[in-house]
């Protein structure tokens, strides 16, 4: 692999440009085409970014052996069928979240993936969040204690969505950055209650419960019902607990609180013993840490160079995109009612 990557984009709707952005900026990168079915979108392409160009069909770029690699960014439903076909081209992906709708498409992008060797990665964009990272830092330095829970809200007015619901629009952010906190464990269970208001069949408003090994749970409240803009993950643990605000001007504040039990002395030398429970409550300082901020997008994107480079397994490769899909799936209302599953994917 040259040092100098020819990509191509599939798609420059809502989010297209911000990576056609950011990609396009990279050093030693050039976006070659830009593939999108509207004229209009297509008219945009060619007035802000020169050095593109605009095309109607996505068949050029499978057949032009110049092409290193493809962004899809197109519709959910698009994604598997499209990847497949960039694989089978010979050429390396990434992949807008979702990167598939069902367990078994990822796999089969794994066999295809495997047999080229070739790099599939999924724009779980969070996961390169600076802040993002901090928090992993202090999870896995066990400076927050044991684990115990989390619970997130993505909450908005609007952009209704009629292709997939608020869960599959909003949640892959949430479950990726709690996988990627936690090291990518399966859930024991997993548990969903949501309700469609707008259209028929597409939940507006969503609670996803997960349980994991450890007794740590998570909860995440997804809606685009709601009356402000809420982008928050609380997380406890045993010695220090952590609120994460992705709009607020200080994204990390960390609390040094908790409840411990108190060890009490019985009558025959026994302690802590379990009629008569007392705990301490400490509260000490509230931290704001400095953390530098970088844009998660273009990290993500220097990341994606960096793994076809190197021939590097993205972070948010093929196993981290398989759990979050998995999730999702095994989250699907059953028959409209709310589904409890136990049983590992």
């Amino acid at each position: 692999m040259t040092s100098n990557l020819v990509l191509a984009q599939l798609g420059c709707g809502y989010w297209g440009p911000n990576l056609l952005r950011n990609f396009s900026a990279l050093p030693g990168c050039t976006v070659k085409y830009v593939v999108d079915s509207s004229a209009e979108r297509r008219a945009f392409v060619q007035a802000n970014f020169p050095f593109s160009c605009a095309i109607e069909s996505h068949k050029i770029v499978l057949e032009d052996p110049d092409v290193n690699g493809v962004i899809i960014a197109t519709p959910a439903a698009s994604h598997f069928s499209l990847a497949k076909q960039v694989l089978d081209a010979g050429k390396h992906v990434f992949v807008e979240k979702p990167l598939a709708t069902k367990v078994a498409e990822v796999d089969e992008l794994s066999r295809r993936a495997a047999r080229r060797n070739l790099v599939v990665m999924t724009g779980h964009t969070f996961v390169y969040n600076s802040a993002v990272r901090y928090v992993k830092k202090l999870i896995d330095s066990g400076e927050l204690g044991d684990l115990r829970y989390i619970y997130s809200q993505r909450l908005n007015l609007g952009r209704i969505r009629s292709d997939i619901d608020a869960l599959w629009n909003f949640a892959p952010h949430d479950i990726s950055i709690i996988q990627y906190w936690l090291g990518d464990p399966e859930p024991i269970s997993i548990g969903r209650q949501g309700m469609a208001y707008m259209q028929e069949g597409i939940d507006d408003v969503v609670f996803l419960s997960l349980e994991y090994p450890g007794k740590v749970i998570a909860n995440i409240h997804v809606s685009w019902l709601d009356p402000q803009k809420v982008r928050k993950m609380i997380i406890v643990g045993s010695r220090k607990m952590v609120v994460y605000d992705d709009i607020a001007e200080h994204k990390i504040v960390i609390y040094d609180k908790g409840i411990d039990r108190r060890a009490i002395l019985g009558e025959n030398m026994d302690f802590d013993n379990p009629r008569i429970p007392q705990f301490n409550y400490r509260t000490g300082d509230i931290l704001i840490p400095e953390v530098k901020f970088a844009e998660p997008l273009r990290v993500e994107a220097e990341h994606f160079a960096g793994c076809i480079r190197n021939s590097h397994e993205p972070v948010t490769g093929l196993p981290h995109a398989r759990t979050v899909v998995s999730i999702l799936e095994r989250a699907r209302p059953l028959n409209g009612q709310v589904g409890r599953q136990n049983s590992a994917v």
